[in-house]
């Protein structure tokens, strides 16, 4: 699948290459060409499973600055080849001094988009919100504390995930949220989504320039990815929990697709990540800026605005929010 920057391998045995200027697919014997892109067009390649890469692909990875992201077949997030020229100190350095009140600032505009987009997909699906979760968006612009504003944030969770059952068609139920492993299937739907809209956030912070392990509101550990987990919470439930819930609605997976572990079976993931792919390159009204873009580029502005509000070249962070 290619859609002119993001390139998904999912074929258990494939091969990465190159091949002059192109960045070649082949089967495991190199005996059959499976498809092949313009070098120069690609920003990132997402490899699932068992997939073998070269080191002249990677070297040109190097050169062109494409990022590669390895996750299992089965979607989990392994980690990533980054190239060297996506790195410039001075943004890192911005990232690393951020002041408190600029970080509240900037976590209380995230937190409140990603509650007023709880309430839009609710709205969106014919499910009344709670009134609190009204509240709590009112209540987390006035907050200074980074542990009260994670404290609502936590709260309109519950309170959002109690109402999701009610947006899901007979058959599908949702009683409350898990991971690690998720316990149901629609579980594991939610966690194989966050994980490709947390790849996508990483692939823009780094195409420009900020380092996604320096975190504003997610603390800071070994091998997490703290400001992309961050700048995700507002894409969380209109982006990816209504591209999970049209996967059910729609009928494009069931039951069936799962394997006892509650995982995607291969020939299902790979139609998940068709689909994916798909609706990430639907193209909608920008809610703010007012003209069309797909969903792909909407994660990429929010990387371009965020990084003006962390440098100072904007007075404040503007989230990506849904009113209706």
């Amino acid at each position: 699948m290619f859609d002119d920057e993001v390139i998904y391998v999912s074929a258990q045995g494939n091969r990465i290459g190159l091949d002059g200027g192109r960045i070649v697919v082949t089967t495991a014997d190199k005996q059959e060409t499976v498809s092949s892109f313009p070098v120069e067009k690609v920003r990132t390649v997402n490899v699932f499973g068992n997939i073998s890469v070269s080191t002249p692909f990677l070297a040109s990875c190097g050169k062109t600055g494409m990022s590669v992201n390895y996750f299992t077949w089965y979607g989990k997030y392994v980690g990533s080849f980054v190239p060297e020229q996506n790195t410039i100190a001075e943004i890192r350095r911005c990232q690393a001094s951020l002041g408190c009140e600029e970080a509240l600032g900037i976590v209380r505009a995230i937190i409140g988009a990603k509650i007023r987009n709880s309430r839009t997909l609710l709205s969106r699906k014919k499910v009344r919100p709670p009134e609190r979760l009204k509240v709590l968006e009112a209540n987390v612009h006035s907050v200074n504390d980074m542990n009260q504003i994670r404290g609502i944030e936590g709260e309109a969770a519950a309170l959002y995930f109690g109402c999701l059952d009610e947006c899901l068609i007979e058959g599908w139920t949702f009683e409350k949220r898990t991971r690690r492993p998720p316990q149901d299937h629609i579980n594991s739907l939610l966690s194989l989504t966050y994980a490709m809209m947390q790849n996508e956030v990483m692939s823009a912070l780094r195409q420009y320039n900020l380092d996604p392990f320096i975190g504003v509101m997610h603390t800071d550990r070994h091998g997490r990815p703290a400001l992309a987990l961050d700048l995700i919470e507002e894409f969380r439930p209109i982006f990816c929990d209504a591209f999970a819930i049209r996967l059910v609605n729609q009928r494009i997976l069931d039951h069936d697709d799962f394997t006892a572990e509650n995982r995607l079976k291969e020939h299902a993931l790979k139609k998940y990540l068709s689909h994916f792919d798909s609706y990430m390159k639907e193209t909608f009204m920008h809610p703010k800026f007012r003209y069309t873009v797909t969903r792909r580029r909407a994660v990429v502005m929010q990387a371009i605005l965020l990084r003006k509000a962390i440098v100072g070249e904007m007075k404040r962070y503007h989230p990506f929010v849904f009113l209706r």
